[in-house]
């Protein structure tokens, strides 16, 4: 059965639509970022804000934005990522997450459907940022979503970077959910002094969480016993994950977000920071890759 991919712009950006057997993704080619997927008539398994606002230039809350070439406020990042960057004023998340990516190629047969997206800063030079990187972003459905994003350096010296699938989960209740998986990880609490703690047990929530996971395996997944599933994720070139949810207070001050929307939402963010920052050497590549699929609790 074919796909239907259909190209829609919304608001003020250009999209792509694609329906294949039972599910649905949205993506905005501005920052190459999945907005949403759903399975049949299960609930959402990627969250879109219902007040994301379609702005060119501007982030869109929701989705799997893509963080590169540094993850999080740039002075936070280990010195040798600073020290890339030759502007004032840092972003954010980095340098693409609101800029166009170029369409390469859409792919399918009877089982996957596949879209991929490129930015080259040779093409488009990034302000501040004098480096030669290639970026593809492939997203792949078959039975589960799979993410892979590829750096390639086409400089002459070695070049580093952290980066981020920011990927925002749909959950029931953040109340009720745990994530399974971190027991016996190291994890930094940015919310007290950025001191280093150890997990133990699935992690729960009851209140704003904001926590830097190291030395993490290759899948976690998100228990949600409200909508009786399993979120799981696989994640491959990455051993650390940030796991955040804004809560009351932090909700009242965030763009495109309700005031009850922390109540729905999880982002846990396949990642490669602090020391599981990636060093590219020249001509060498590095992929971050993310798959994710849903089971019925047991």
């Amino acid at each position: 059965m074919a796909a239907q991919i259909e190209h829609q712009e919304i608001g003020e950006l250009a999209c792509w639509r694609i329906r294949h057997r039972g599910a649905q993704l949205l993506i905005a080619e501005q920052g190459a970022q999945l907005l949403s997927y759903q399975r049949d008539d299960a609930p959402p398994l990627i969250w879109l804000s219902e007040q994301a606002e379609y702005r060119r230039g501007q982030g869109l809350r929701g989705g799997v934005p893509v963080c590169w070439p540094w993850f999080g406020a740039l002075e936070r990042n280990p010195e040798e990522i600073q020290a890339q960057y030759r502007g004032r004023s840092a972003p954010a998340h980095g340098l693409v997450r609101t800029l166009d990516w170029r369409l390469e190629d859409i792919r399918q047969d009877d089982d996957t459907v596949s879209i991929e997206f490129v930015f080259d800063s040779r093409e488009q030079p990034l302000p501040d940022w004098p480096h030669a990187v290639e970026l593809r972003l492939m997203i792949r459905l078959d039975q589960r979503l799979h993410l892979q994003l590829t750096s390639r350096n086409h400089g002459t010296h070695p070049l580093f970077i952290s980066q981020a699938l920011h990927s925002y989960f749909a959950v029931s209740d953040i109340h009720q959910v745990q994530v399974e998986g971190l027991h016996g990880c190291r994890y930094i609490e940015t919310l007290e002094d950025w001191q280093a703690r150890l997990q133990q047990g699935p992690v729960t929530f009851n209140g704003e969480t904001d926590r830097i996971y190291l030395g993490v395996p290759s899948q976690l997944s998100i228990r949600d016993p409200r909508w009786q599933r399993r979120i799981h994720l696989l994640s491959s070139g990455s051993h650390s994950a940030v796991v955040w949810n804004p809560w009351i207070g932090k909700s009242r001050y965030l763009s495109q977000f309700a005031e009850d929307a922390w109540t729905g939402m999880l982002c846990i963010e396949t990642a490669n920071v602090l020391e599981d920052r990636i060093e590219l050497p020249p001509q060498g590549a590095h992929t971050l890759g993310l798959s994710l699929w849903e089971s019925p609790l047991d």
